[in-house]
């Protein structure tokens, strides 16, 4: 429940037209909030909604006052105007949250050099100039906070092995938090960092893993609840923490957590996101060893020798323009267990083409996994973005081309 406690308070955020950052802002906005709304989306995007100005108008619907302001958190120029224009209208800034992200989950060989300067520029370089930028005028808030939207540092290597460049990036965010919290601690202002326990749906996710992966996703408006608890606490004293959202809110009093999900019925089936294999909640890594658990019990009798290339001639004989013109990716496949081999699907040109053995062309993604699994995905049991998340699929190469088989599998599945 809004407490009224941000009232009058302005607070800065980035990439807040959309997804989280719009969630934090209308939920700031409640109190009576000022909210800058500070993003680079300042026209209609042809395939993701909503825009400074919209994102302004809701803010001002709900009893906030709205600020919009172009921003590309890589331009120290406009970094500055954006402050300043803040400061005029509002009079200071009192909280700051670096949301603003960019992702590609490839590997090395895979990250092009401005892409990996665009990740970097954005989330580390981005969060550091914003924050710095904004410190004068925190130190005159009596009620300052920094808070950054990412993860805790896990240093297992499984994170950093499949898009090393990714976590340099988002990591990157974090040591801000770690440097930043003990250096304006005699200032008196408040650095954490909040992450999802699990992936949040947003445009960025269903880019990644397709429309159907909402059902494994719980709403932006958890990560508003919890940013919101933060930020109404005093920052003398809750300063240097590495937030995880459904423990802010546990330590809220918040017990029914369907609330959050979009669809409830998938509750124990939700994906973990990134950056959380050592999470101390027991009950979440239950409820995924029980996930682990079911093809086990299931699928003992599917897997006979020969269904792997049963499987693939079937796919090949379904295989048609319009997938490959959906899809536009090379797959080379590596299966494990009782039927063990090599296969590849190439859905770049023509009709599309599917076999035994190696790739003919350079594939965009190599997909590794149990023969036992390999049935599950294909059948629909077991989505592709889970079984990452959960280690059953192993995956090299770009990773966004590789959760594109939520569309192969949409179309095949009927027919296999």
């Amino acid at each position: 429940m809004n407490t009224g406690k941000l009232k009058g308070l302005t607070i800065f955020i980035t990439g807040a037209s959309r997804g989280i950052g719009k969630s934090i802002a209308l939920k700031a906005a409640k109190d009576g909030a000022n909210i800058v709304i500070a993003a680079k989306t300042a026209t209609p995007h042809p395939k993701l909604p909503g825009t400074i100005y919209t994102a302004c108008e809701e803010v001002e619907k709900l009893g906030g006052k709205g600020l919009a302001c172009i921003l590309d958190v890589r331009d120290e120029a406009q970094v500055q105007a954006a402050v300043n224009e803040t400061v005029n209208k509002f009079g200071g800034i009192d909280i700051l949250v670096n949301n603003a992200s960019a992702i590609s989950l490839t590997n090395t060989s895979d990250t092009d050099m401005k892409r990996y300067d665009l990740m970097h520029g954005v989330n580390t370089r981005g969060t550091f100039l914003v924050s710095k930028t904004c410190l004068p005028y925190l130190k005159k808030s009596p009620h300052a906070h920094i808070l950054n939207i990412s993860p805790p540092l896990n240093m297992q290597a499984h994170w950093f092995a499949n898009h090393v460049a990714y976590t340099m990036a988002k990591y990157g965010m974090s040591l801000c938090v770690l440097g930043m919290h003990e250096e304006f601690r005699p200032s008196k202002i408040g650095v954490n960092a909040l992450w999802p326990r699990t992936a949040i749906h947003t445009a960025a996710i269903e880019m990644l893993s397709g429309k159907d992966s909402a059902n494994y996703c719980r709403k932006p408006e958890i990560m508003a609840d919890a940013a919101y608890y933060i930020l109404c606490q005093d920052p003398k004293t809750t300063t240097g923490n590495f937030f995880i959202d459904d423990e802010v809110l546990q330590k809220a009093g918040v017990n029914d957590f369907d609330q959050y999900c979009v669809n409830p019925e998938y509750r124990d089936k939700l994906m973990l996101d990134f950056f959380l294999d050592a999470t101390p909640v027991s009950e979440f890594k239950e409820q995924i060893k029980e996930i682990q658990k079911k093809p086990k019990e299931s699928n003992t009798s599917t897997s006979s020798s020969g269904q792997v290339a049963n499987l693939f001639k079937s796919i090949e004989n379904n295989l048609n323009p319009q997938l490959v013109e959906k899809v536009q990716a090379v797959y080379q496949f590596e299966v494990t267990g009782e039927d063990a081999g090599k296969w590849f699907i190439d859905l770049k040109s023509g009709d599309g083409k599917c076999g035994q053995g190696e790739a003919p062309d350079k594939p965009d993604a190599t997909l590794r996994m149990d023969s036992k699994y390999f049935f599950e995905i294909f059948s629909g049991k077991q989505k592709p973005a889970m079984a990452f998340m959960t280690g059953k699929l192993k995956i090299t190469g770009n990773l966004q081309k590789a959760m594109k088989l939520e569309k192969l599998m949409g179309s095949l599945k009927a027919k296999l």
